[in-house]
């Protein structure tokens, strides 16, 4: 469902993100009737504002570069910039996925700063409080820029790597070894959220991960193979139109 656009951007939302805000909502009844369902909510709702920051801080950086955002879209799992193109430039790369974790990391230091400087009531300590409010934010926010950086591609950390290979060796390559690194981390992932925290949408997440970097590999790949076959058929083009050499080979003198 498209809501609004920010800069040219659409802002977008998953079918299945609202089975995520029905889940929420139903868990706060359940806790504590209206204030338990206003509180769930209103929390997943500001988490996937920040979510959605975070993807401006990727999209916005792109288009310092020149390079095109068709829309943002929110699932239960996060979200994603759909863009144009990713750039080969290492330098670029690493600056268009470092303004991602980048944008939540600021977002912690701001609600930090709001709340040791500003004053709040007495019922500060209860759950339904803004003080608590903003502490839950900002270790979302935190927990948020830190996943990020997992080097499991395609994730931010997984991009941040895949462009320090390509200054060591070629980007195909580079791919290769990211999506192969994010794939061992993301079914570590998925065991220790099965066995461990019994989390079924980390689960799906580790799922999302391993099957969109190999699909992103694929997607280098092919464009590697066409850039190829375009390259040796404009080769042969340009030798064939060359007309031949009428020059007469050197006579040597007697």
């Amino acid at each position: 469902m498209n809501l609004f656009r920010i800069r040219g951007i659409q802002l977008a939302v998953h079918a299945s993100f609202f089975l995520l805000l029905a889940f929420a909502a139903q868990e706060g009844w359940q806790e504590d009737r209206w204030p338990g369902l206003a509180l769930e909510t209103g929390m997943l709702i500001a988490f996937f504002t920040c979510v959605v920051l975070h993807e401006l801080g990727h999209s916005f950086t792109a288009m310092r570069f020149g390079i095109g955002v068709r829309r943002i879209l929110l699932m239960p799992i996060g979200g994603m910039a759909e863009m144009d193109d990713i750039p080969r430039q290492p330098s670029r790369e690493l600056l268009i996925t470092l303004a991602g974790p980048a944008v939540n990391f600021v977002i912690a230091a701001t609600l930090w700063l709001v709340l040791c400087y500003v004053s709040y009531p007495d019922d500060a300590d209860s759950n339904y409080s803004w003080p608590a409010f903003t502490t839950e934010l900002v270790i979302w926010n935190i927990r948020m820029g830190i996943f990020n950086l997992l080097p499991a591609f395609p994730m931010d950390g997984g991009r941040i790597l895949r462009a320090l290979l390509a200054t060591r060796m070629r980007y195909l390559r580079a791919t290769f070894w990211a999506a192969t690194i994010g794939k061992v981390i993301a079914v570590l992932g998925a065991l220790f959220a099965i066995f461990m925290l019994s989390n079924w949408l980390l689960v799906l997440l580790f799922a999302f991960i391993f099957y969109a970097g190999e699909m992103e590999y694929r997607s280098v790949q092919r464009r590697e193979l066409e850039d190829a076959h375009w390259r040796a058929v404009l080769a042969r083009a340009y030798a064939a139109s060359m007309p031949p050499s009428a020059e007469e080979p050197p006579v040597l003198s007697r």
